[in-house]
Protein backbone atom coordinates (compact mmCIF):
# COMPACT_ATOMS: atom_id res chain seq x y z
CA UNK A 1 0.00 0.00 0.00
CA UNK A 2 1.60 3.23 -1.20
CA UNK A 3 1.37 6.20 2.00
CA UNK A 4 2.10 10.00 1.63
CA UNK A 5 3.23 11.22 5.01
CA UNK A 6 2.23 15.10 5.72
CA UNK A 7 3.79 17.19 7.92
CA UNK A 8 5.61 14.08 8.57
CA UNK A 9 8.56 15.95 10.91
CA UNK A 10 11.59 13.80 11.21
CA UNK A 11 10.10 10.61 10.42
CA UNK A 12 8.07 9.09 13.58
CA UNK A 13 4.94 8.38 11.95
CA UNK A 14 7.04 7.26 8.78
CA UNK A 15 8.82 4.67 10.34
CA UNK A 16 6.34 3.08 12.74
CA UNK A 17 3.94 3.26 9.30
CA UNK A 18 6.95 1.04 7.88
CA UNK A 19 7.69 -1.18 10.48
CA UNK A 20 3.77 -2.19 9.93
CA UNK A 21 4.27 -3.16 6.26
CA UNK A 22 3.57 0.39 4.34
CA UNK A 23 5.68 1.57 1.75
CA UNK A 24 6.13 4.98 2.52
CA UNK A 25 6.44 6.36 -1.06
CA UNK A 26 6.72 10.43 -0.34
CA UNK A 27 6.85 12.88 3.04
CA UNK A 28 6.73 16.82 3.34
CA UNK A 29 7.52 18.80 5.73
CA UNK A 30 8.45 22.47 6.12
CA UNK A 31 11.26 22.59 8.53
CA UNK A 32 15.04 22.10 7.57
CA UNK A 33 16.35 20.57 10.34
CA UNK A 34 14.02 17.55 10.61
CA UNK A 35 14.01 17.39 7.15
CA UNK A 36 18.16 16.71 7.23
CA UNK A 37 17.59 13.94 9.91
CA UNK A 38 14.65 12.34 7.72
CA UNK A 39 16.73 12.45 5.15
CA UNK A 40 19.46 11.06 6.96
CA UNK A 41 16.97 7.97 8.04
CA UNK A 42 14.68 6.82 4.85
CA UNK A 43 15.58 6.41 1.24
CA UNK A 44 12.11 7.90 0.28
CA UNK A 45 12.16 11.36 -1.02
CA UNK A 46 11.19 14.38 1.16
CA UNK A 47 10.03 17.80 -0.06
CA UNK A 48 10.26 21.20 1.69
CA UNK A 49 7.31 22.55 1.49
CA UNK A 50 4.84 24.63 3.50
CA UNK A 51 1.78 22.80 3.09
CA UNK A 52 -0.64 25.52 4.66
CA UNK A 53 -0.10 27.73 1.54
CA UNK A 54 -0.01 25.22 -1.23
CA UNK A 55 -2.63 25.43 -3.46
CA UNK A 56 -1.90 23.13 -6.15
CA UNK A 57 -1.32 19.41 -4.91
CA UNK A 58 -0.70 17.89 -8.03
CA UNK A 59 2.76 17.13 -7.35
CA UNK A 60 1.63 15.34 -4.34
CA UNK A 61 -1.12 13.31 -6.21
CA UNK A 62 1.42 12.17 -8.64
CA UNK A 63 1.88 9.42 -6.24
CA UNK A 64 -1.19 8.52 -6.33
CA UNK A 65 -1.21 7.19 -2.63
CA UNK A 66 -3.55 4.48 -1.35
CA UNK A 67 -3.22 6.50 1.88
CA UNK A 68 -1.97 9.90 3.61
CA UNK A 69 -0.75 9.90 6.80
CA UNK A 70 0.15 12.89 8.64
CA UNK A 71 -0.01 15.10 12.15
CA UNK A 72 -0.73 18.77 11.36
CA UNK A 73 1.11 20.89 14.07
CA UNK A 74 -0.81 21.47 16.72
CA UNK A 75 0.61 23.82 19.34
CA UNK A 76 -2.00 26.25 18.96
CA UNK A 77 -4.72 24.12 20.95
CA UNK A 78 -2.32 21.90 22.89
CA UNK A 79 -1.90 21.34 26.59
CA UNK A 80 1.80 22.32 26.55
CA UNK A 81 1.65 26.18 24.11
CA UNK A 82 -1.03 29.24 24.18
CA UNK A 83 -4.42 27.33 23.52
CA UNK A 84 -5.13 30.38 21.00
CA UNK A 85 -6.00 29.06 17.64
CA UNK A 86 -5.68 32.73 16.10
CA UNK A 87 -1.98 32.06 16.13
CA UNK A 88 -2.39 30.01 12.59
CA UNK A 89 -0.80 26.75 13.14
CA UNK A 90 -4.35 25.20 13.57
CA UNK A 91 -5.26 26.14 9.93
CA UNK A 92 -2.90 23.60 9.00
CA UNK A 93 -5.68 21.02 10.16
CA UNK A 94 -7.63 22.30 7.67
CA UNK A 95 -5.10 22.26 5.02
CA UNK A 96 -4.27 18.73 5.28
CA UNK A 97 -8.18 17.86 5.08
CA UNK A 98 -8.29 19.99 1.85
CA UNK A 99 -5.24 17.98 0.59
CA UNK A 100 -7.09 14.58 1.55
CA UNK A 101 -10.41 16.26 0.10
CA UNK A 102 -8.53 16.87 -3.46
CA UNK A 103 -6.43 13.43 -3.76
CA UNK A 104 -9.11 11.80 -2.39
CA UNK A 105 -6.94 8.41 -0.89
CA UNK A 106 -8.90 5.30 -0.18
CA UNK A 107 -7.62 5.97 3.28
CA UNK A 108 -5.75 8.05 5.39
CA UNK A 109 -4.40 8.60 8.92
CA UNK A 110 -4.27 12.07 10.87
CA UNK A 111 -2.67 12.30 14.35
CA UNK A 112 -2.79 15.29 16.95
CA UNK A 113 -2.87 15.87 20.66
CA UNK A 114 -5.95 14.86 22.64
CA UNK A 115 -7.83 18.18 22.91
CA UNK A 116 -8.07 19.02 19.75
CA UNK A 117 -10.94 18.11 18.93
CA UNK A 118 -12.18 21.18 21.16
CA UNK A 119 -11.03 23.13 18.52
CA UNK A 120 -12.56 25.09 15.94
CA UNK A 121 -10.07 24.13 13.30
CA UNK A 122 -10.54 20.36 13.71
CA UNK A 123 -14.53 20.78 13.41
CA UNK A 124 -14.13 22.69 9.94
CA UNK A 125 -11.90 20.12 8.84
CA UNK A 126 -14.11 17.26 10.16
CA UNK A 127 -17.11 19.00 8.14
CA UNK A 128 -14.70 18.88 4.85
CA UNK A 129 -13.64 15.39 5.28
CA UNK A 130 -17.59 14.40 6.00
CA UNK A 131 -18.70 16.12 2.83
CA UNK A 132 -15.67 14.36 0.45
CA UNK A 133 -17.41 10.74 1.78
CA UNK A 134 -15.35 9.76 3.96
CA UNK A 135 -16.32 6.69 7.53
CA UNK A 136 -14.36 8.30 10.43
CA UNK A 137 -13.30 5.85 13.31
CA UNK A 138 -11.64 8.50 16.08
CA UNK A 139 -9.64 7.44 18.79
CA UNK A 140 -7.66 8.36 21.62
CA UNK A 141 -4.56 6.34 22.43
CA UNK A 142 -2.00 5.87 25.39
CA UNK A 143 1.12 5.28 23.64
CA UNK A 144 1.94 3.55 27.22
CA UNK A 145 -0.60 0.71 26.43
CA UNK A 146 1.07 0.42 22.84
CA UNK A 147 4.63 -0.36 23.21
CA UNK A 148 6.30 2.99 24.01
CA UNK A 149 7.50 3.32 27.65
CA UNK A 150 5.75 6.89 28.14
CA UNK A 151 2.51 8.00 29.31
CA UNK A 152 1.48 10.03 25.61
CA UNK A 153 -2.04 10.69 24.93
CA UNK A 154 -2.84 11.20 21.52
CA UNK A 155 -5.66 11.63 19.07
CA UNK A 156 -6.20 9.44 15.80
CA UNK A 157 -8.35 9.87 13.44
CA UNK A 158 -8.41 7.13 10.65
CA UNK A 159 -10.75 7.92 7.30
CA UNK A 160 -11.98 5.28 5.05
CA UNK A 161 -13.57 6.24 1.46
CA UNK A 162 -17.01 5.58 1.36
CA UNK A 163 -16.93 4.15 4.42
CA UNK A 164 -18.96 3.79 8.09
CA UNK A 165 -17.98 5.93 10.79
CA UNK A 166 -16.58 3.96 13.85
CA UNK A 167 -16.10 0.85 12.03
CA UNK A 168 -12.67 0.31 12.36
CA UNK A 169 -12.70 1.47 16.55
CA UNK A 170 -12.47 -2.28 17.88
CA UNK A 171 -9.33 -3.14 16.00
CA UNK A 172 -7.46 -0.21 17.66
CA UNK A 173 -8.55 -1.53 21.04
CA UNK A 174 -7.77 -5.01 20.34
CA UNK A 175 -4.18 -5.36 20.98
CA UNK A 176 -4.17 -2.50 23.83
CA UNK A 177 -2.14 -3.45 26.49
CA UNK A 178 -3.45 -4.54 30.25
CA UNK A 179 -0.27 -2.49 31.84
CA UNK A 180 1.43 0.68 30.70
CA UNK A 181 5.15 -0.10 29.51
CA UNK A 182 7.73 1.12 31.66
CA UNK A 183 11.03 2.68 31.20
CA UNK A 184 12.74 -0.45 32.62
CA UNK A 185 10.94 -2.44 30.42
CA UNK A 186 11.69 -1.11 27.19
CA UNK A 187 15.03 -0.12 28.12
CA UNK A 188 16.08 -2.53 31.04
CA UNK A 189 19.06 -1.18 33.25
CA UNK A 190 20.99 0.74 29.82
CA UNK A 191 20.24 4.11 31.39
CA UNK A 192 22.34 3.67 34.43
CA UNK A 193 19.62 5.11 36.61
CA UNK A 194 16.69 4.20 38.27
CA UNK A 195 15.49 8.07 38.79
CA UNK A 196 15.47 10.95 36.52
CA UNK A 197 14.40 14.52 36.11
CA UNK A 198 11.96 16.24 34.35
CA UNK A 199 11.26 19.90 33.98
CA UNK A 200 7.87 20.64 35.32
CA UNK A 201 5.99 23.42 33.55
CA UNK A 202 5.58 24.85 37.13
CA UNK A 203 6.62 23.93 40.79
CA UNK A 204 3.26 22.82 41.70
CA UNK A 205 4.36 19.61 39.30
CA UNK A 206 6.19 16.74 39.97
CA UNK A 207 9.85 16.59 38.41
CA UNK A 208 11.52 13.65 39.09
CA UNK A 209 10.24 9.99 38.24
CA UNK A 210 11.12 6.49 38.40
CA UNK A 211 12.20 4.55 35.43
CA UNK A 212 9.63 1.49 37.35
CA UNK A 213 6.47 4.12 35.90
CA UNK A 214 5.56 5.21 32.46
CA UNK A 215 8.02 8.40 31.43
CA UNK A 216 6.03 11.15 30.91
CA UNK A 217 5.17 12.85 27.72
CA UNK A 218 8.26 13.89 25.84
CA UNK A 219 7.87 17.56 25.33
CA UNK A 220 10.36 19.97 22.73
CA UNK A 221 12.04 21.73 25.82
CA UNK A 222 14.26 19.43 28.38
CA UNK A 223 16.47 21.18 30.98
CA UNK A 224 18.98 19.94 33.91
CA UNK A 225 18.07 19.78 37.32
CA UNK A 226 18.18 23.53 38.58
CA UNK A 227 19.85 24.73 41.73
CA UNK A 228 16.12 25.66 42.86
CA UNK A 229 14.23 23.07 42.19
CA UNK A 230 12.31 22.67 45.61
CA UNK A 231 11.42 19.39 45.38
CA UNK A 232 7.36 17.77 45.49
CA UNK A 233 5.80 15.70 47.58
CA UNK A 234 4.74 13.38 44.95
CA UNK A 235 8.68 12.83 43.62
CA UNK A 236 9.85 9.31 42.42
CA UNK A 237 13.14 9.75 44.70
CA UNK A 238 14.48 12.92 47.17
CA UNK A 239 16.79 15.15 45.29
CA UNK A 240 20.30 13.78 45.20
CA UNK A 241 23.11 14.22 42.84
CA UNK A 242 22.56 11.17 41.06
CA UNK A 243 19.88 12.71 39.97
CA UNK A 244 19.91 13.66 35.86
CA UNK A 245 17.92 14.71 33.25
CA UNK A 246 17.90 12.15 30.30
CA UNK A 247 19.86 13.31 27.90
CA UNK A 248 18.71 14.55 23.95
CA UNK A 249 19.19 10.89 22.82
CA UNK A 250 17.68 8.93 25.31
CA UNK A 251 14.46 11.43 24.92
CA UNK A 252 14.81 9.56 21.75
CA UNK A 253 14.73 6.41 22.90
CA UNK A 254 12.04 6.81 25.20
CA UNK A 255 10.01 7.97 21.78
CA UNK A 256 11.18 4.44 20.24
CA UNK A 257 13.17 5.84 17.86
CA UNK A 258 16.57 3.50 16.88
CA UNK A 259 19.74 3.63 18.43
CA UNK A 260 21.13 5.62 15.47
CA UNK A 261 18.60 7.53 14.02
CA UNK A 262 19.50 10.73 15.59
CA UNK A 263 22.98 11.67 16.56
CA UNK A 264 24.80 14.56 18.21
CA UNK A 265 26.25 16.95 14.91
CA UNK A 266 23.11 18.54 15.20
CA UNK A 267 21.93 21.60 17.76
CA UNK A 268 20.89 20.10 20.82
CA UNK A 269 17.51 22.60 20.89
CA UNK A 270 17.11 21.05 17.10
CA UNK A 271 16.65 17.88 18.35
CA UNK A 272 14.95 18.34 21.36
CA UNK A 273 12.33 19.92 19.35
CA UNK A 274 11.59 17.31 16.52
CA UNK A 275 11.98 14.66 19.26
CA UNK A 276 8.89 16.09 21.82
CA UNK A 277 7.14 16.75 18.56
CA UNK A 278 7.35 13.49 17.15
CA UNK A 279 4.74 10.59 16.88
CA UNK A 280 6.88 7.74 19.14
CA UNK A 281 7.68 5.34 16.38
CA UNK A 282 5.91 2.15 18.00
CA UNK A 283 2.53 4.02 18.41
CA UNK A 284 2.70 4.91 14.59
CA UNK A 285 3.27 1.34 14.09
CA UNK A 286 0.43 0.04 16.73
CA UNK A 287 -1.99 2.74 14.95
CA UNK A 288 -0.50 1.21 11.19
CA UNK A 289 -1.17 -2.38 12.10
CA UNK A 290 -4.98 -1.69 13.92
CA UNK A 291 -5.65 -0.73 10.44
CA UNK A 292 -4.06 -3.35 8.27
CA UNK A 293 -5.91 -5.79 10.63
CA UNK A 294 -9.44 -4.14 9.56
CA UNK A 295 -8.05 -3.74 6.00
CA UNK A 296 -7.49 -7.47 6.10
CA UNK A 297 -10.97 -8.26 8.09
CA UNK A 298 -8.37 -10.15 10.73
CA UNK A 299 -10.71 -11.41 13.45
CA UNK A 300 -11.43 -9.66 16.83
CA UNK A 301 -9.78 -11.83 19.68
CA UNK A 302 -9.40 -9.07 22.48
CA UNK A 303 -6.49 -12.22 23.03
CA UNK A 304 -4.59 -11.81 26.10
CA UNK A 305 -1.69 -13.23 24.24
CA UNK A 306 -1.76 -10.69 21.41
CA UNK A 307 -2.04 -7.62 24.15
CA UNK A 308 1.08 -9.38 25.27
CA UNK A 309 3.01 -9.30 22.21
CA UNK A 310 2.60 -5.87 22.29
CA UNK A 311 3.96 -5.60 25.41
CA UNK A 312 6.87 -8.16 24.95
CA UNK A 313 7.75 -7.57 21.12
CA UNK A 314 8.42 -3.84 21.39
CA UNK A 315 11.17 -3.95 24.63
CA UNK A 316 14.68 -3.33 23.48
CA UNK A 317 17.99 -3.22 25.50
CA UNK A 318 20.91 -0.80 24.23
Amino acid sequence: MKVVDLFSGCGGMSLGFEKAGYNIVAAYDNWDKAIEVYRKNFNHPIYNVNLGELTDYSDIAKYKPDMIIGGPPCQDFSSAGKRDESLGRSDLTISYAKIINYIKPKYFVMENVARVEKSNAYMEARNILKEAGYGLTIVVLDASLCGVPQKRKRFFMFGELHGEDNIAKPYFEDRLSKSPMTVRDYLGDSLGVDYYYRHPRNYNRRGIFSIDEPAPTMRGVNRPLPLGYPGHKTDAAPITDNIRALTTIERGYIQTFPKDFFDNSMAKTHLEQMIGNAVPVNLAEYVGTSIMNYINNEKITSNVSQQLDIFNNNKVQL
